[in-house]
């Protein structure tokens, strides 16, 4: 529990934790400790809980970026982070868009296991907005690097990406009460 909420802690503070340790730290120490608590989190989800395939994976591919990125060390490759993950989310949207159920059918069908056919017609919508937002983001945050200023890269990256998938996940809420309403 508490390795989850520090590792949550850090996602969310990555940008800033970027920004102000950039210009103190070689880029390899910053990824080489990300990667070793990415891996912590792993090791100790397969001793205490078994987690999902799916979980266990996207743990391992952002582990395995971190590591890539110590071995180039260099400061680029951590900034590239944001868009490795939200291109990694729109990988697996996009792919259950192809191979359903979607994922959020399968999230869905968590509170109502016999989802009828208009509301698998709805998840399938939304996981196709999700993987367009995550396909935005990803090259929004890709502009904010070319741009080369480590403030807005922070300042998108650690604040407005966050304001956006909230705003994103509040309209999605007060359409889908209307949908389960037609259950």
């Amino acid at each position: 529990m508490i390795l989850n909420v520090l590792v949550a802690g850090v996602t969310v503070s990555y940008p800033f934790l970027i920004w102000f340790s950039a210009d103190y730290l070689q880029p390899r120490s910053m990824a080489l400790g990300l990667a070793g608590l990415f891996l912590l989190r792993y090791w100790l989800q397969k001793t205490v809980k078994p987690a999902g395939k799916a979980e266990s994976r996207l743990i391992l591919a952002c582990a395995l970026f971190l590591l890539l990125g110590a071995l180039v060390n260099n400061a680029g490759w951590l900034l590239a982070y944001p868009v490795f993950v939200s291109l990694l989310f729109f990988a697996v949207f996009s792919f259950s868009l192809i191979h359903p159920p979607t994922v959020v059918e399968r999230l869905a069908r968590l509170e109502f296991p016999n989802l009828p056919a208009h509301g698998v017609l709805y998840t399938r919508k939304v996981t196709l907005v999700w993987s367009g937002f995550f396909l935005g983001n990803a090259a929004m945050s890709l502009l904010t690097i070319w741009y080369g200023d480590r403030w807005l890269w922070s300042l998108y990256n650690g604040c407005i990406a966050y304001v956006l998938m909230g705003l994103l996940m509040a309209g999605e809420m007060a359409v889908r009460r209307k949908v389960k309403a037609s259950f």
